[in-house]
C-alpha cells in the first residue's frame, strides 16, 4: 500500500464529526464517547488523509455483537488486529482508498488515555507537532511504497513523545 501524506485539510474535523454521528447512531447506547485522534486531529501538520476515531464503549464484547452495524456503515471488521483489548475497523471509499480507522476500547482503557495524551500534547506543543509533520513527510517521500518502513521510521519519535505526553497529561490533570 502506498504511503501518501498530504498537507493538513481543515475539512478533516467536519469529516470526523460526520462519521462520529453515523457511528453513534448505529451503535446507540454502547457508545461512551468518540474522539478524533491521529495526525488528522492535529491542526497544521501533514497526515495520511485517513480519519482515525477512538471509540470508547461500555464493553468490547457488546461491540462484537454489533459488527453487522459497523459493516452496514461500510467498515471491515478486523478484531483486535494486534492490540489486545482493541477492536479495529477499516473503511475505504467506493474507489478503494482508505478513508477511516476506528480503534475501539473499553471506556477507561490506558490505550485511550495514551492516544488522547499524544494528540493533546501535539496540539499544545506546536514545535513538537511541526517536527512530527516534517518527519512524516520525509518518511513518506523516502518510503512511498513501503508502509512498514514508514511506520517503523515514526516509531522512535512516537515513543519519545508519548512518554512526554503521558507525563504532561498527568501534570495537567493535577
Amino acid at each position: 500500500m502506498e504511503v501518501h501524506v498530504v498537507a493538513h485539510d481543515p475539512s478533516w474535523r467536519a469529516e470526523y464529526e460526520h462519521e462520529a454521528r453515523r457511528i453513534r447512531n448505529a451503535l446507540g447506547e454502547i457508545v461512551v464517547d468518540l474522539h478524533h485522534i491521529g495526525s488528522t486531529a492535529i491542526s497544521g501538520i501533514p497526515a495520511k488523509p485517513v480519519i482515525d476515531l477512538c471509540l470508547e464503549v461500555c464493553d468490547t464484547s457488546q461491540l462484537d455483537r454489533e459488527n453487522a452495524a459497523m459493516e452496514a456503515l461500510g467498515y471491515m471488521v478486523r478484531g483486535e488486529f494486534g492490540i489486545p483489548g482493541r477492536r479495529f475497523f477499516l473503511r475505504d471509499s467506493e474507489s478503494g482508498v482508505r478513508t477511516h480507522h476506528v480503534h475501539a476500547f473499553n471506556a477507561g482503557s490506558a490505550e485511550i488515555h495514551r492516544h488522547l495524551a499524544f494528540r493533546d500534547y501535539m496540539i499544545a506543543h506546536p514545535d513538537a507537532a511541526e517536527a512530527y509533520g516534517r518527519l512524516k513527510s520525509k518518511l513518506a517521500r523516502d518510503h512511498a511504497n513501503d508502509r512498514e518502513a514508514y511506520i517503523a521510521g515514526k516509531d522512535p519519535f512516537i515513543q519519545q513523545y508519548e512518554t512526554k505526553a503521558l507525563a504532561w497529561a498527568e501534570r495537567e490533570e493535577e
